[in-house]
């Protein structure tokens, strides 16, 4: 079986720029940042879905973070099994590319791009450097998920997996006899509290509170939603209606994303919603989901579960 030790964490650099592309135009670069993004994550949480479905005796941990002799080094996903730790760079390109001399090149303008190899062979040597007294073989490939993307050329003895081989390659991973003992769950545990949990990768461009439109957004096409009624919000673009309360809380921990130095006060929360619910609803939705600190014009609101945890 299978077992998740660390869960694909959220993108927090996509959240935001998600939320920015709705609120303001962004310049060509952040957008293709953020449609690569996007692209990225669907192409890793259609790997992941693969992988965990494994039946093999395996440890997983996803989107993990090093620093090793003053280097960083991202993996998207570590397998660990009996004899063997297995990294897996997952790419979603579409299209046809050709694998010439080490290099990739799109067919269509015979555009180099940076070799993706490059960076699974830096991690998997930078690993086995972190790891030295580990006696598990190391070993990465780069999984190419889209079943749009071609790849020509590819040599046979490179660790590439095309969308085409994907099933076969799980068939064979679960054929290979892994028994997990507590020197495993040892390894992936101390793995896991070397993993940086903030990025040194994200960008994140700037932006001003004064430059984002107001309004609630929709969480499905995160385009603005409307107030249907006192309990509902509607979206006009896909049809959702969900209850104002849950659209409120979005929108607050959306505020908090954008801005985490922003107090959340009721007229706060009600500016950021683009006005469209009323300072009651919104000073009942903040008074039973956190906890107000201050008074008056100077009351605020934090974490009740914060606040729980000083208490105790």
């Amino acid at each position: 079986m299978t077992y998740v030790i660390k869960a694909r964490s959220s993108a927090t650099e996509l959240s935001i720029l998600r939320s920015l592309h709705s609120r303001v135009a962004l310049v060509e670069n952040e957008f293709k940042r953020f449609v690569n993004l996007s692209k990225g994550l669907e192409g890793e949480d259609q790997f992941i879905h693969l992988i965990e479905s494994l039946q093999s005796d395996t440890y997983l941990l996803h989107d993990i973070c090093f620093e090793h002799n003053h280097s960083v080094f991202q993996i998207d996903t570590m397998l660990i099994s009996e004899k063997e730790i297995l990294l897996f760079e997952v790419k979603n390109y579409e299209g046809e590319f050709v694998y010439d001399a080490g290099t990739f090149r799109l067919v269509s303008n015979n555009q180099e791009i940076i070799n993706p190899l490059h960076q699974l062979n830096r991690s998997i040597a930078l690993l086995r450097s972190m790891l030295k007294s580990s006696n598990l073989s190391i070993k990465g490939y780069l999984a190419f998920i889209n079943p749009e993307f071609t790849l020509l050329q590819a040599p046979v003895d490179t660790p590439i997996i095309l969308p085409t081989q994907l099933k076969r390659f799980m068939k064979r991973l679960e054929q290979v006899p892994s028994s997990l003992s507590a020197k495993h769950l040892q390894l992936a545990e101390g793995l896991l509290k070397l993993h940086l949990p903030k990025s040194p990768y994200v960008r994140v461009p700037h932006y001003a509170y004064e430059e984002l439109k107001k309004g609630i957004l929709c969480s499905s096409c995160f385009t603005f939603m409307e107030q249907k009624d006192s309990r509902f919000m509607s979206c006009k673009n896909c049809g959702l209606s969900e209850v104002v309360d849950d659209s409120i809380m979005r929108s607050i921990e959306e505020l908090r994303l954008l801005f985490p130095d922003r107090m959340i006060t009721t007229r706060q929360v009600w500016d950021w919603c683009g006005s469209d619910v009323s300072i009651k609803t919104i000073r009942r939705v903040l008074g039973q989901n956190y906890t107000p600190k201050g008074l008056r014009r100077h009351r605020y609101f934090v974490d009740k579960i914060l606040i729980d945890s000083t208490t105790n």
